[in-house]
């Protein structure tokens, strides 16, 4: 497989020029002086920073383009503005589900060139490795076409996963338990990997890309075969002291209800999640329920048991969201996942659940849906690679 043997330094060497590039990367095309107020740092120290970054080609400066630009021009000239060369690096993002792997191509602002989806022989480690490094060396193939090399591998994975060993310490789809997969990919991909807990990727992306951007406060909450959420408090993605910030999937709103697979009961994911939503249909109305598309579709032709079930999941997501409003005070909570399929058949009972908990201001909270396919979490991932990539190691 091609290896970055002549991998390249990002010309960022401090934590301000980082966080220069990543202002432009975010709000770009913006003059110098926009960089400055919005990085919060001095133009004499945004020159000194863009400087290599624009000599380099990581950076290049036009003349505002017009109308379409919200830079208004100074007195007497055109205003120059500073914007990302998305072409200058590639990055590959990978999202691993128990049944299928997905893989994008994107640029250096995680615009999505390639996307493709291979199954896995099976979940054991070894297995998802290699269909892992296969889908890696075709999307590797593809990227010769554009004459520029590919930075980073991002890795994006549900569970307990610990960004800074590279190991995922437990998956419960994956069933995988203390996986270095960071240094099993790098080994087999030649390049450099960071694996991160997949809502998290997601909601770096959704920071520098998406629904985020601008906010210093919000939440990424998703819904279907799991509960998740990506937190953002500061300007920061918190991953907490042992990684596992966020998981409101295992806040209990029912101390009696069903048993989750963390050990307790009546968490918002034993109630809400896509499995725990088929059981309750079985156990409430005694027949068997195939799949996911088919309770959606019973709830929506009227069965009393399938709505029933869906009710209560919104309830219980809606009471999780008011958790983490009530705790940080959040601008914005984003709800995407693969359960946005049925958003229809709770949307009434989160909304209702998240006003009667949320205290005080905290209702005052933007809740809003933003349905993502797959391979937005594939470019998540990447979004993770990027970041490694242009954040100086401490």
């Amino acid at each position: 497989m091609p290896s970055p043997a002549d991998t390249e330094t990002f010309p960022a060497a401090t934590p301000a020029a980082a966080h220069i590039f990543t202002t432009v990367l975010s709000h770009g095309p913006l003059t110098r002086l926009e960089v400055a107020r919005r990085a919060g740092l001095s133009p004499a120290a945004v020159t000194k920073a863009v400087r290599p970054l624009i000599e380099s080609g990581y950076l290049v400066e036009e003349a505002d383009a017009g109308p379409d630009t919200e830079v208004r021009p100074a007195l007497g000239r055109p205003a120059t503005l500073v914007r990302v060369d998305g072409g200058r690096a590639l990055f590959i993002g990978v999202k691993l589900t128990g049944d299928e792997i997905i893989g994008v191509l994107t640029d250096l602002c995680c615009r999505i060139l390639l996307a493709r989806r291979v199954p896995p022989a099976d979940r054991d480690p070894a297995a998802v490795l290699a269909a892992t490094a296969d889908l890696v060396r075709e999307l590797l193939t593809e990227a010769d076409g554009y004459g520029v090399r590919v930075a980073g591998l991002g890795v994006a994975v549900s569970g307990d996963v610990d960004r800074a060993e590279g190991v995922v310490r437990y998956s419960p789809f994956l069933e995988w338990r203390d996986v270095p997969l960071a240094g099993l990919a790098a080994a087999v991909t030649g390049l450099p990997v960071t694996v991160d807990n997949d809502v998290r990727a997601l909601t770096v992306a959704e920071q520098w890309f998406g629904a985020g951007v601008g906010l210093s406060d919000f939440a990424v909450v998703t819904v279907g075969a799991g509960i998740g959420c990506g937190l953002v408090v500061h300007g920061r993605v918190v991953a907490g002291a042992h990684g596992v910030a966020g998981e409101i999937g295992h806040v209990t709103v029912d101390p009696n209800g069903p048993p989750c697979h963390c050990g307790n009961r009546g968490c918002v994911e034993a109630v809400a999640a896509d499995g725990a939503i088929l059981a309750r249909i079985r156990e409430t109305g005694g027949t068997e329920v195939a799949d996911t598309a088919e309770a959606v579709e019973r709830a929506r032709q009227g069965d009393t048991d399938a709505r029933e079930a869906y009710a209560r999941a919104g309830d219980a997501i809606g009471r999780g969201i008011a958790t983490v409003a009530n705790l940080l005070g959040p601008a914005r909570v984003i709800i995407s996942g693969e359960g946005l399929a049925a958003y229809d058949l709770f949307a009434e009972q989160i909304r209702e659940a998240f006003t009667a908990a949320a205290f005080g201001s905290a209702a005052q909270c933007d809740v809003q849906t933003r349905p993502l396919p797959f391979e937005e979490w594939a470019r998540g991932a990447a979004a993770t690679a990027i970041q490694s990539f242009i954040t100086p190691p401490n």
